[in-house]
């Protein structure tokens, strides 16, 4: 059976995000890709002319997919307060997850930041796009300054996805989201 191209980039895809999330960008090769994904080689090139280029896609993909989570949690929310709390409520969801690794620009970027500029530029709009969602969630909140308020948020958001990753626990979710309540509310006060 031969996939049309929008299937076989969704199986390569698919096989890059479990294996690249679990072991590495650098632990995993080409090969281990086209047999986890059942796209042979040849094919796999043709959709993706290099490892880099397939690494640039999984991290597309993996910023998509946070967004879209993180979405999903603050969305759910009304009130401008608890829809900030609600990022940490989904970064407890995230990180109880079975194979939570931690963030995947971070993981991607220690690995290759050093040496791939583009790896480097994806992590970095990465983490200033979930500044400017902080920021817009501070101003909606009423913080006085919300730009700095959104600086405290992600060091305390980022701070817990790693200590969550390197603990195994979700834990670091919920005392970062005591001390977002604090400086919440220290920041919003009249």
């Amino acid at each position: 059976m031969v996939l049309d191209t929008a299937d076989a980039q969704q199986k390569v895809l698919d096989a890059a995000d479990a294996l690249f999330y679990e072991r590495g960008v650098q632990s995993v090769g080409m090969d281990a890709i086209r047999a986890a994904s059942g796209v042979s080689l040849k094919r796999l090139y043709q959709l993706f002319p290099s490892k880099d280029a397939l690494i640039e896609a999984y991290l597309h993909r993996r910023d998509e997919l946070w967004q879209s989570m993180l979405a999903e949690h603050v969305d759910a929310q009304t009130d401008p307060r608890e829809r900030i709390l609600a990022v940490f409520d989904f970064l407890y969801a995230w990180s109880s997850q079975r194979d939570y690794r931690g963030c995947a620009f971070i993981n991607t970027f220690g690995e290759l930041g050093a040496v791939s500029p583009q790896v480097a530029e994806l992590a970095s709009k990465h983490k200033e796009g979930f500044r400017q969602a902080l920021t817009r969630l501070a101003h909606e909140a009423g913080a006085a300054d919300p730009e700095r308020l959104a600086d405290h948020l992600i060091l305390l958001s980022e701070g817990a996805i790693t200590r969550s990753a390197i603990s195994g626990s979700a834990d670091p979710a919920v005392r970062a989201r005591e001390a977002a309540t604090m400086i919440l509310d220290a920041s919003t006060k009249g």
